[in-house]
Parts: structure tokens; C-alpha cells; sequence
């Protein structure tokens, strides 16, 4: 009774190795381009209150998960590289690890974006809108 088992469980194996024969996986299906394309939609500016605002754009580089990261605060503006991981983009902002992610003005915690529903979130009170 075992051995007829562990006949049909060979069998099986065998079967299914043989249909999967000459088949090549989907490369695209896990390439950084497909798996990125949702941060193509967050490309641009997006508007922060008081002349604050957020540019993302690609770098410069073959890396699809690759992005420049232009922030303007009260300060200014600075440029950082971000990477994608996830359902974020990741970056280092004066040596602390920072990170984007989509959600909207109440999410953002800022009172000048509470109606606002297309947002790109640092950490509460840092959110920047499109909306």
C-alpha cells in the first residue's frame, strides 16, 4: 500500500516536470519596471502648505528603482537619491532614514491638507498633495 503511494507521488512529479518542460518563466512579471510602475504616477511636483512642495523624478541611472527626491521646506531645497522598496521610496535625509508612501491629507496630519485625498507622506506633519 505504501509503495503504490509513493508510486502515484513519483508519477505526479514526473507528470507535472514534463508540462512545465520548455517553458520559460516571465521575466517582466518581476522586473523593477513592472513592479515600480505605480511610482511612475508620482512623478512631478506635489504642493506642500506655505510654498513647501516635493519633486520626484527618475535618476539619471538604468536602475528603474532609482528616484531624486527634491524637497522644499521653510529652509530650502535639497536633493536626495531614493531607492524603491516595496510600496515605498526610500532616502536618507541628514544621515536618518526617510521614507515616501502614498495616503492622503489626514494621513499627512497637517491642518492646510485635511481635505485633500492624492497626498505623498514622509511622517505626520510633513505631506505633501496634488488635489
Amino acid at each position: 500500500m505504501k509503495q503504490a503511494g509513493l508510486r502515484i507521488g513519483i508519477l505526479a512529479l514526473v507528470v507535472l516536470m514534463a508540462g512545465c518542460e520548455g517553458r520559460k518563466p516571465s521575466v517582466r512579471a518581476f522586473s523593477a519596471e513592472a513592479t515600480n510602475s505605480s511610482f511612475q504616477t508620482w512623478l512631478g511636483k506635489w504642493d506642500g502648505p506655505e510654498g513647501t512642495y516635493l519633486v520626484l523624478s527618475r535618476a539619471p541611472s538604468t536602475n528603474y528603482d532609482k528616484y531624486l527626491v527634491e524637497i522644499r521646506d521653510l529652509d530650502g531645497s535639497k536633493t536626495f537619491e531614493g531607492v524603491s522598496s516595496g510600496d515605498r521610496i526610500l532616502f536618507t535625509r541628514n544621515g536618518n532614514p526617510e521614507s515616501i508612501h502614498a495616503g492622503n491629507g489626514e494621513q499627512a496630519g497637517m491642518k492646510w491638507l485635511l481635505d485633500k485625498k492624492h497626498c505623498l507622506v514622509i511622517k505626520q506633519g510633513e505631506g505633501f498633495c496634488r488635489d
